[in-house]
């Protein structure tokens, strides 16, 4: 599977001659040289979403309190913890405003660089787990397209920016997300604590504005830096980047007006358990 991809960076230059097969500082990290591995597991997930309700329809839910309380709150530490460390990066670099060139050199600032992105990667594939939990729970309300889409892309796209773009312009994107993951799974920790909670977790909404400011800053940022004069960071990862966050953006607002501003939706909203009014951005 990597042959093809490589195959592909040469045929349209999509990453520097020397990373066509990709970052050799990688190339023995787990998962780095097993896209078919990723890709399985992305298979897997969907097969998941498709046959997981069914089986559990005539099975009660699972109670999993101590469970998701564990989950969560691991979540908001990793989260936390490639936040710092993409933050310190950038802070160590003297990252620029308008664009950002990846440190391919094996130095200690360059291998820490790397290690922010395949962690990024990896908790991608830990939030797999996120959708298990709504179907072992009969929370299927909760796994919707945008959920689904979201969960089983990022998780390929993530893949390619650590074996082949570790660092650099995306660390921007990257930062503000792992910052929104704090917030979120602190939301699903305290919610899963029990109704006596809810009190405490007012601040839904501006959680689901927090995201969609995070994808407005990503469009914005992609905007900029391909407009910016030579960087050594692949111009296309902006294009593209623009064009996949522009799909989160419309799906996360769709969500967010049917939600918050429609008559039905604010009735289960108010009514309606807490972990229904959220979704979880990637």
């Amino acid at each position: 599977m990597e042959a093809i991809v490589s195959a592909a960076n040469r045929r349209f230059n999509l990453t520097r001659s020397d990373i066509f097969d990709g970052d050799p500082r990688v190339s023995d990290w787990f998962l780095m040289n097993n896209l078919g591995s990723v890709l399985t597991m992305i298979i897997l997930y969907l097969l998941m979403v498709k046959h997981g309700p069914a089986f559990m329809a005539k099975r009660a839910p699972f109670k999993m309190t101590p469970i998701l309380l564990v989950y969560n709150f691991a979540l908001v530490i990793l989260s936390a913890y490639i936040f710092y460390e993409m933050v310190a990066v950038a802070i160590i670099r003297g990252y620029k405003f308008s664009c950002q060139p990846i440190n391919y050199e094996n130095t200690e600032i360059g291998l820490r660089e790397a290690n922010a992105s395949w962690w990024y990667f990896f908790s991608k594939i830990i939030e797999f787990l996120d959708t298990a939990f709504f179907i072992l729970r009969k929370k299927d309300r909760q796994v919707t397209f945008l959920h689904v889409y979201h969960h089983s892309t990022m998780a390929a796209i993530c893949w390619y920016v650590a074996k082949y773009v570790p660092g650099g312009e995306k660390f921007y994107g990257g930062g503000f997300n792992c910052l929104v993951h704090v917030f979120m799974y602190t939301y699903y920790g305290l919610s899963a604590m029990g109704p006596q909670m809810q009190k405490y977790l007012w601040w839904k909404r501006y959680l689901t504005e927090f995201q969609l400011l995070q994808f407005m800053f990503v469009n914005v940022r992609s905007i900029i830096t391909f407009f910016h004069g030579p960087c050594e960071y692949p111009k296309w990862i902006n294009v593209f980047a623009l064009f996949f966050s522009s799909t989160l953006l419309l799906f996360f607002l769709n969500f967010y007006i049917k939600s918050y501003k429609t008559n039905s939706s604010k009735s289960t909203s108010e009514n309606g358990s807490t972990e229904n009014s959220i979704q979880k951005s990637d």
